[in-house]
């Protein structure tokens, strides 16, 4: 019969806890650990090359390891990029042998103890608040516009979006997201009075009866400030902040939280160049300003949630990797947002004869974004997705024991 011998995923720390208690370890020991489960790997960029060599023999001497570039010995490659590889426990005691160190190893140790550190993440606006980390949270898309790629002229009339808007909430949607400018490839921008035209008639219809916050999908300052004042919680900047100066501030001033998403370009650009050097890298760069931008005008964090645009200025197979490798943002300290709801990469991938067509690649990318650590899914399907969302957090929640 052998021993019944199994490879244990314990990446989580509740999953590890849980089975060292199930082979009836001693508590304390389950303390000492539960850290030491898992191999976790970091990457730092730009790393002088003395910097470089005292973190590789710190981490050395902790029984860990560290990746460098091959000059780094010499002096040759300067700066270096490094990959640190260990568990939790070695991790953190590296950050603490960082703290006097110089070539600012003081503030990448900071940096490794902030990404180690256990996450509840909240959303809240001046009236509200979202607890994400309780479950995973569904933004029902409303599109408001005649040439969205999906629903273009479907809800137009203000009535059938309200009708619209309603039947999400039954169907399991906890927010609506309201946009009156297609952002779709090679769209063209409209007015502010004309978005505002569109937006505000049903943000004020919604508001009062929905029960649920409201997000207006926008990259216009002033669109942004009248949706709020008829009773949007949320701004939803496709630009990342870089489309208008004065949005920023006006977050800031409205009280109301935000969402930026990377995008390289503007809607009617962004397809035409999607080759990168590093994606994942240059996508946590542009959030991590992003993010910068909204704090220096006066948005707290705690308000700002990241989208990595899959679909936004990048191809199939750069939207395939974003959704694989989701997890890596967790270090921006924000909440995480997926939009890959009937997009074309999933078309490309699996086929199908146009958006309608793409359910079940839209379940399987939010299951598996999900399983990387997404809260926040914005589809076109809610009832689909909601179901499938909570038989997946279910089953993760399960592993935990």
């Amino acid at each position: 019969m052998g021993f019944g011998l199994r490879v244990l995923d314990l990446a989580r720390r509740d999953r590890a806890e849980a089975e060292l208690r199930r082979v009836g370890a001693d508590p304390a020991g389950v303390a000492k650990m539960r850290d030491k489960a898992a191999t976790v790997a970091l990457k730092a960029h730009g790393l002088r090359s003395p910097g470089a060599n005292i973190l590789k023999q710190e981490m050395l001497s902790l029984g860990g390891e560290v990746a460098v570039a091959r000059g780094v010995v010499t002096g040759a490659a300067e700066p270096s990029d490094v990959v640190i590889l260990g568990t939790r426990k070695q991790l953190l005691a590296l950050a603490r042998k960082l703290r006097p160190q110089p070539f600012g190893l003081r503030a990448l140790g900071q940096e490794i103890e902030a990404a180690l550190a256990p996450r509840i993440h909240e959303l809240s606006w001046a009236g509200g608040v979202l607890r994400l980390s309780e479950r995973p949270h569904v933004m029902g898309i409303l599109n408001v516009t005649p040439d969205s790629f999906s629903d273009g002229g479907t809800f137009l009339d203000p009535q059938a979006a309200l009708d619209r808007a309603v039947a999400m909430v039954e169907e399991g949607a906890d927010l609506i997201d309201v946009g009156g400018e297609s952002t779709r490839p090679g769209s063209r921008g409209v007015s502010v009075e004309e978005e505002l035209a569109r937006v505000i008639p049903v943000v004020e219809a919604l508001a009062p009866r929905l029960g649920v916050p409201l997000s207006v999908d926008t990259a216009k300052a002033a669109v942004a400030e009248r949706a709020v004042g008829a009773g949007a919680a949320i701004v939803n900047d496709v630009s990342g902040l870089t489309a208008d100066p004065g949005m920023a501030g006006t977050v800031a001033a409205a009280g109301c939280a935000l969402v930026v998403m990377h995008l390289r370009g503007t809607p009617q650009t962004m397809q035409a160049d999607t080759t990168y050097g590093d994606l994942l890298a240059e996508v946590w760069a542009g959030l991590a300003a992003s993010v910068e931008r909204a704090e220096a005008a006066g948005v707290p964090r705690e308000r700002v949630v990241v989208d990595p645009g899959i679909g936004f200025g990048k191809n199939p197979q750069g939207s395939l990797a974003l959704l694989g490798r989701l997890g890596e943002f967790a270090t921006l300290g924000c909440p995480l947002l997926i939009g890959a709801s009937r997009k074309s990469f999933i078309g490309a991938t699996v086929g199908g004869e146009g958006p309608q067509d793409r359910l079940e690649g839209s379940l399987a990318a939010a299951v598996v974004a999900l399983g990387q650590g997404a809260q926040l899914f914005r589809v076109h399907d809610v009832r689909a997705t909601r179901r499938a969302l909570d038989l997946a957090w279910a089953a993760l929640r399960a592993g935990g024991g």
